[in-house]
């Protein structure tokens, strides 16, 4: 089978490997189409130890859509030809493989394969290529549900990428009124628009004074600020904590899903005093995959317009490159 080893920074192989046979409780799925990860683009650009926990000489990639192809004879309600979505926490059986399950692989082994647990079932009216997106979509809809979301209640998402994106969609599924994502690129912050969004170009922009404009005023412990309940940290970058706890209002709270290393300065006086809460939100659970199933099966959004370029297996240094450019590209697939 085809197959994409892991190297170290700005390395790739792409070999074969042999192709996995299921034993009696297991399956093996070859894979449609892999969504490229923020943290592929991250380990790729600036090597180990900078995204998910994979190892040098290693298969990687996480997030994809794949078609049953061959079934051990003792695992029920799954057959040949069914389109799944591994679940990559438990899909090799090993929650340390959950970065590396081998999306960028032609076939994937799934061990004490069962259905609901190292395998979804993916449902008619979710296309293949945006049901490569289920995963990330998890990654938002996990931390929008951490936000506690009320009906009714705004929300500001910073990070225009995917997960950006996939919270502010689950945030309005669970009822939020308005929500605004705030991003530096004015690419992807054009299709969050498309999407139904307000933006803000923060890197341009007063964000106070937009989302004043935009929700209205409320009141904080240091004055007049915005009427949002939610603040969302799907970008990781210096001074989302600091901005959130200037203008979060009374009994707001944020949550913190990006991924970025080291120690985050927060002021737990002023957390104190504008009775905030800082949230942490990691990785997903099968609640989110539900939840992200019947938002793509409601076709209220065009989740597949964030898929910005689509690359042959072949040419996945170049789609993980793409990836990384935020000005040219959102979402960056690989079809088989």
């Amino acid at each position: 089978m085809r197959a994409a080893l892991y190297n170290g920074k700005k390395s790739i192989e792409m070999t074969e490997l042999p192709t996995p046979e299921a034993g009696e409780n297991d399956i093996v799925v070859k894979n449609i189409y892999a969504s490229i990860c923020g943290t592929d683009v991250a380990v790729y650009e600036h090597g180990p130890g900078t995204g998910h926990r994979i190892t040098v000489g290693s298969e990687f990639g996480h997030e994809m859509v794949s078609e049953v192809f061959q079934v051990g004879k003792n695992v029920k309600n799954i057959k040949v030809g069914d389109r799944v979505y591994p679940y990559p926490r438990l899909a090799k059986g090993d929650l340390k493989r959950a970065g590396t399950t081998g999306g960028f692989s032609e076939y994937i082994l799934i061990p004490n394969a069962e259905l609901g647990k190292g395998v979804y079932a993916v449902p008619d009216e979710i296309p293949s290529k945006e049901a490569s997106l289920i995963e990330p979509f998890t990654v938002g809809c996990r931390a929008a549900r951490r936000s506690f979301p009320h009906q009714g209640e705004n929300a500001i998402v910073f990070g225009a990428g995917t997960i950006g994106i996939a919270a502010a969609i689950a945030l309005k599924y669970f009822g939020c009124h308005k929500v605004m994502i705030c991003d530096h690129s004015d690419f992807r912050l054009n299709k969050a628009k498309e999407l139904g969004f307000e933006i803000c170009n923060n890197g341009k922009e007063d964000i106070k004074a937009k989302a004043q404009k935009i929700f209205g005023g409320a009141i904080s412990a240091l004055g007049e600020t915005c009427d949002v309940d939610i603040y969302i940290d799907a970008a990781g970058a210096d001074g989302i904590i600091e901005t959130y706890q200037s203008m979060g209002k009374v009994n707001s709270r944020m949550v913190v899903v990006a991924v970025k290393a080291g120690l985050r300065p927060i002021d737990v006086l002023a957390m104190t005093y504008g009775q905030h809460a800082i949230i942490g939100s990691g990785g997903y659970f099968p609640e989110d995959v539900r939840d992200v199933m019947a938002i793509m099966q409601s076709r209220k959004w065009d989740i597949e317009s964030i898929i910005t370029d689509v690359y042959p297996w072949e040419q996945l240094p170049q789609a993980i490159e793409k990836a990384s450019r935020v000005e040219e590209a959102l979402n960056v697939v690989i079809k088989y």
